[in-house]
């Protein structure tokens, strides 16, 4: 569907079906995102109040998953879906986040001369 491949799906059913390295370039991709657009205190706040829940909430991307499909790359989708399934891919996400915008501070304050 759209170009994709269409049997990601049947591929990629659990979190141990994507290699640690995609795992982490995927994850590292999302965290990359949200500090461009500085969502950075907001996305951890949500991911440590719903770390709990995480199987839930990926459940509740798979029933959204035939809206999200009209609007972003669905296997980038369902990949983030059945990572976030696992609490130790939200613990690497919230880790990531924190570590690249720390990264970010400390470049912004090597480039203003302090």
């Amino acid at each position: 569907m759209f170009g994709g491949d269409e049997n990601y799906l049947n591929k990629i059913l659990s979190p141990e079906d994507i290699p640690e390295e995609k795992r982490n370039e995927i994850l590292g991709e999302l965290a990359r995102k949200v500090v461009d657009r500085k969502l950075v205190v907001p996305a951890i706040m949500f991911l440590e109040s719903l770390k709990p829940l995480s199987f839930i909430g990926s459940q509740m991307m798979v029933m959204a998953n035939p809206f999200v499909q009209l609007l972003f790359n669905s296997k980038a989708y369902w990949q983030v879906t059945v990572l976030l399934e696992d609490r130790k891919n939200v613990e690497y996400l919230i880790q990531e986040l924190e570590r690249r915008s720390n990264e970010g501070e400390e470049g912004s304050k090597e480039n203003s001369g302090n």
